[in-house]
Parts: C-alpha cells; sequence; structure tokens
C-alpha cells in the first residue's frame, strides 16, 4: 500500500494524520477506553493460587508489561465487537486485525520512556523479507515502570497514527539493536489522544 504522506512535506503531515483518524473505522475515544481498560486490568488481575498481583507483590519489567498490553488489547476489542477486530494469529498479521479490512489493522509500540517509542532494529533496515508490513496504523502507549516502594504505575500517553517504514532510524552503531522516531515525525504522524502528566 503507498503511503498516505507520498510527496507530502512534513508541515503537512498533521492534517494528513487527522484525515487519516477522522476517516478510521474506530472512534480514538473508543481506542483510549480499550487501552486503559487493558492497563488497568493489569493491575485488577490476579495471578497464582495465593492472588499476587502487579505492582503489590510483583514488579515486572517493562517488557512485561509491553507483552500483557500487546495481548490484552486486542483481546478487549474482540470482546466489544466480536468478528470485527482479532489478534495476531499469523507472522504476517499486525498486532490488531481489523477483520473487514486488514489495511486499518495496527502495529502496537509500548515503552516505559516518557514520551518516545521505540522499534527493533529490523524496523530502520532496508531490504529484506519481512514478514509484515512496517508501514500502517499504529498505537504508540507510554507508561511508567512498575518498581518497588514506588507511586503506582501510570499511563502516561495513547498516541494513534500512521507509520512508514523508511520514518524508522536505526542506531548509528552497526550493533545497535534499536530504532527510533525523530521528532519531526512524532509531532507530524502520531496524534497525541490521552496523556497523564
Amino acid at each position: 500500500m503507498a503511503s498516505p504522506y507520498a510527496r507530502l512535506k512534513p508541515a503537512l503531515w498533521e492534517a494528513k494524520t487527522q484525515e487519516l483518524i477522522a476517516a478510521y473505522p474506530l472512534g480514538m475515544d473508543v481506542l483510549v477506553d480499550v487501552v486503559r481498560c487493558s492497563w488497568a486490568n493489569l493491575f485488577q488481575s490476579k495471578i497464582g493460587a495465593k492472588g499476587f498481583r502487579i505492582g503489590q507483590h510483583l514488579h515486572p519489567k517493562p517488557q512485561i508489561l509491553a507483552f500483557f498490553l500487546h495481548e490484552l488489547i486486542p483481546l478487549e476489542l474482540a470482546a466489544r465487537y466480536p468478528g470485527t477486530w482479532r489478534g495476531e494469529e499469523t507472522s504476517a498479521d499486525k498486532d490488531i486485525v481489523y477483520v473487514p479490512n486488514e489495511a486499518f489493522s495496527i502495529e502496537i509500540k509500548t515503552s516505559s520512556h516518557p514520551t518516545q517509542i521505540f522499534g527493533n532494529r529490523s524496523y530502520a533496515q532496508v531490504g529484506g523479507k519481512a514478514k509484515k508490513s512496517k508501514s500502517g496504523y499504529y498505537l504508540a502507549i507510554n507508561f511508567d515502570k512498575v518498581e518497588k516502594n514506588k507511586p503506582a504505575a501510570k499511563l502516561r500517553r495513547i498516541r494513534f497514527g500512521w507509520l512508514d517504514h523508511e520514518d524508522w532510524q536505526g542506531q548509528a552503531a552497526a550493533t545497535g539493536q534499536q530504532a527510533r522516531l525523530s521528532p519531526e515525525v512524532e509531532r507530524g504522524k502520531l496524534r497525541l489522544l490521552y496523556e497523564d502528566r
């Protein structure tokens, strides 16, 4: 699929992002509610026979929280809209699949960084045989780390928009394992839906 930002100057990206969101088949208020419910469910769930809870007894690393969000958000959407949304089933699927038209499917990126999101090194590599497209709709979520003797971890930001494969910049070192977005891309292509400072 061609980029909706093709031949657009960065000054016009924000308007294009608003247009893409206005035409999206799910309201942004619903998307925010799904993410917030999924986050809350992490801390309300009990694990094991003794009922251990995240934030009280368990203090998982951000990667573990990210895993749970990647699983819970599609499940929550699928529960609300059966047959319309589902989670990833094959390596070619995005994290959240819009069954009527996969062009509206979503990749989820999470981070414990206060403002930025990151991809792995493959997001910035050109060529190769990617199992799924790195271009498309993205749901970007920032959250606090869950730490002992610290205030309850909060969901900090939720953003949504379209990112192209070329938007990801790899680390300069050949061994770098991370890809990031420029501030210009984050401002123009991801719309802020929710923020808790």
